[in-house]
């Protein structure tokens, strides 16, 4: 999960988090699909914690079959 820092004057409820009451200069965490959502408001909230990479799966190895040797 992502952080962000709640920078209003006077405490907001956020039903996004549940309806949770969010304080001035309180850091919550967001979830991170929805962080750009917060910090695009740049009067309100600002980054803490960015939402971590998703890691990228390994990449595929194909595998082939053993070539029969001569002689055998």
């Amino acid at each position: 999960m992502a952080r962000v820092r709640f920078l209003g004057p006077e405490p907001v409820t956020v039903p996004e988090l549940g309806g949770r009451e969010v304080h001035p200069d309180e850091v919550v965490e967001v979830p991170d699909e929805r962080f750009e959502g917060y910090v695009c408001q740049t009067a309100n909230w600002e980054a803490v914690e960015e939402p971590k990479a998703a890691e990228e799966p390994a990449p595929l190895v194909k595998k082939t079959a053993a070539k029969p040797q001569k002689g055998d």
